[in-house]
């Protein structure tokens, strides 16, 4: 070995190893239908997550059963839906990390009748067949929010969100077990977890967005007004000129409650945005839309939209104003808490053989 090698290698020895982080979130949605055995994106997920997992918390953001939730226990559909939800479990038994569970409008049986059960039913399975350290929050159906302490430096809130838009039965004032189950109270308690947050950044985690360049934001693709079949199907690629602009209209005009031009999202968000204001948490972090999106706004200061939990199950989407990063790929985002200083974003798209790479990257200040 030469002079040279000998001082280099004599300097890694003693050159001071990169501290360990106080904290990283994992954030993936939407991962409720694994394509197949070995879903990429839960096999690349679990992977990461094993890197530190006395230190990583995996938040997965709702719909984590497609197409309705987890069925009562003697319908056709429960065995696969069973499965779906294992498969997410599985990872983080794999890893050995913590989780959280939030429930998405899919898991309110995709905002049907049973959707108060379904939920029950979801978070049941999850306490019984999930490991150790897993939550699924908010518990009985109820709003929220629930706070976790995570580290030194992180609060995450969880909230249901499909609570809000659920036209069916749920928990509601006054004969409820949840601490709040009316918009105002849900808006005080929100205003309460941020404010008593101290020195902690406060990430917020739901499964709807507060801004978005996807469908559900009301942005469309030109595929999606000339083939709108693809939507369904990727193969179905048969135009409909003309035909398939009506579709994208009538989302538009808020003929949805999912969508964000709809009257019952803007209710909910005018609600949400009065309780952010005073204490803006850091990261609205949701999915929903099935892709990645980074979005610079005033309340929050970031909403980072992870709801590309399956390969090959995105939809289009748009940089819209804020925009730093917005793609239609498979994947999940990583939060990393330094003890000190800016906590770091790094955005990991998924190929088809569950590999993540890095493809975007910023500190969030």
């Amino acid at each position: 070995m030469t002079a040279l090698g000998i001082l280099l290698g004599a300097l890694a020895l003693v050159a001071p190893s990169a501290p360990a982080p106080d904290t990283i979130l994992l954030l993936v949605g939407d991962a409720g239908k694994p394509a197949r055995s070995g879903e990429p994106v839960l096999q690349a997920l679990s992977r990461e997550a094993a890197r530190e997992p006395s230190r990583t918390t995996v938040v997965f953001l709702g719909d984590n059963i497609y197409p309705r939730g987890l069925p009562a226990p003697d319908a056709s559909s429960r065995a696969a839906a069973e499965r779906r939800l294992t498969a997410q479990l599985d990872a983080v038994r794999t890893a050995g990390v913590r989780a959280v569970f939030l429930p998405g409008n899919h898991d309110w049986d995709a905002g049907g009748k049973d959707g108060w059960n379904a939920v029950l039913r979801q978070a049941e399975f999850v306490r019984k067949r999930g490991p150790a350290g897993v939550d699924y929050l908010p518990p009985g159906g109820c709003p929220g929010p629930e706070v976790r302490d995570l580290g030194q430096r992180v609060r995450l809130v969880v909230l249901d969100t499909q609570w809000f838009l659920h036209g069916f039965d749920k928990p509601r004032d006054p004969d409820s077990p949840c601490l709040a189950d009316s918009d105002a109270e849900v808006e005080a308690a929100l205003g309460r977890a941020l404010a008593d947050a101290g020195g902690r950044e406060v990430i917020v985690a739901a499964h709807h967005p507060l801004v978005s360049g996807g469908p559900h934001g009301g942005h469309f693709s030109i595929r999606q007004h000339v083939f709108p079949l693809t939507d369904w199907k990727r193969w179905l690629w048969l135009p409909l000129p003309g035909i398939g602009s009506i579709y994208p209209a009538a989302r538009r005009s808020g003929v949805s409650p999912q969508d964000l031009p709809s009257e019952e999202n803007r209710r909910m968000h005018g609600l949400l945005l009065e309780a952010l204001k005073e204490r803006p948490p850091l990261v609205w972090a949701a999915g929903h839309e099935h892709s990645l999106q980074v979005i610079t706004t005033r309340i929050p200061r970031f909403v980072l939209v992870s709801g590309a939990g399956i390969y090959g199950h995105t939809t289009p989407v748009k940089a819209v104003e804020g925009s730093h990063y917005a793609a239609d790929e498979a994947g999940f985002m990583r939060l990393v808490f330094p003890s000190d200083g800016a906590p770091r974003l790094t955005v990991l798209q998924v190929d088809q053989q569950g590999i993540a790479v890095e493809h975007f990257s910023m500190e969030l200040k």
